[in-house]
């Protein structure tokens, strides 16, 4: 079968189309006709040894698939041959085959596609369990999106308008803060691009306390991280929960702690992965919830370029730039 291979870290030119062996079923698991894969920023790092997760080279990056059940081993019981699912394995998704375990995976509800299936699980996954369980989102609070016309901005939009929240959300320029406001934002501002100096800082600071009726943020949900993480922990709202979701811009910030001291906030770390290692019956229920608001028109992942699986080396280069708005789709 063709995969994906990563065989030398570093960009995606370096990314080959190979083939090699499909998976054999094993006891447990179930292997899935890929359909749709869909590219996270993770996956960007992974291939360049950035992540904190590296698997064993060559590897087949992509940690999130939907797709047809072709194999059953002994002892699954949820699936069975025919059944479409999405999975979430943290590697493996850019191949024609792939072999997860029966835990990783899900029955794709009759309300999606292959596609809305595969984009679904690692942003919508991640952004409710940062809202829900992580900063206890309560209706008619502020929640200020960084990164917000990204897969995990958009979701998280969505998600804090359908729990009752007012949304604001950042991005760099005037076309993603317009997509932003076709997804529910109820605010949206551009702010600047690069490293930001101490005078950008403090008006990125100065913008969010306008928007907030100089409030600040209740909540605030930071993909972003670098120089902007300082300006919008110091925008928070009093007992605001600033949530640290990861470091796309590159550098992780060394944030002074007096600020928690002075606004009585909390710096709130969100890591998806490995809460659902832990409490599976808890994601099981957020993902329940996540179906009803699918179903309910209230969430759509917002699909916004899709590749073959030939051209799919183009989806890592164009993540990697940044010019990604909504998800990246790997067809395969």
């Amino acid at each position: 079968m063709k995969a994906l291979q990563c065989v030398e870290l570093g960009g995606p030119d370096k990314l080959q189309i190979n083939e090699i062996e499909a998976p054999e079923v094993i006891p447990g698991h179930v292997v899935v006709d890929v359909k749709s894969g869909s590219i996270n920023f993770p996956d960007v790092l992974m291939i360049q040894g950035l992540y904190q997760f590296q698997p064993p080279m060559p590897f087949t990056p992509g940690g999130e698939s939907a797709g047809i059940v072709s194999e059953v081993g002994e002892g699954v019981s949820k699936f069975k041959v025919g059944d479409k699912v999405f999975a979430m394995t943290g590697v493996g998704a850019f191949a024609e085959k792939i072999l997860a375990a029966e835990a990783s995976c899900m029955a794709i509800p009759d309300s999606m596609d292959f596609d809305s299936a595969a984009a679904l699980s690692m942003t919508y996954g991640t952004s409710l369990y940062a809202l829900k369980q992580r900063a206890n989102l309560q209706p008619g609070e502020t929640l200020l999106v960084l990164g917000a016309s990204g897969g995990v901005g958009l979701a998280t939009i969505e998600l804090g308008k359908a729990m009752g929240a007012k949304v604001i959300a950042a991005a760099s320029t005037q076309d993603k803060i317009d997509m932003c406001m076709a997804h529910g934002a109820d605010e949206g501002f551009i702010y600047p691009s690069g490293d930001l100096d101490r005078d950008q800082q403090k008006e990125l600071s100065n913008k969010i306390k306008e928007l907030t009726g100089g409030l600040g943020a209740n909540v605030v949900y930071d993909p972003v991280g670098d120089s902007y993480s300082e300006p919008c922990l110091r925008a928070t709202a009093w007992e605001g929960r600033y949530l640290v979701i990861g470091f796309a811009a590159g550098q992780i910030p060394k944030i002074p702690l007096n600020i928690t001291l002075l606004k009585g906030c909390q710096i709130v770390g969100v890591f998806w992965g490995a809460w659902v290692g832990q409490f599976p019956d808890e994601n099981k229920k957020n993902f329940d919830e996540l179906f009803s608001l699918h179903a309910a028109g209230k969430i759509n992942p917002e699909v916004s370029q899709k590749y073959s699986l030939a051209d799919s080396a183009d989806a890592f280069t164009h993540l990697a730039n940044r010019k990604a708005k909504g998800k990246v789709i790997i067809n395969m």
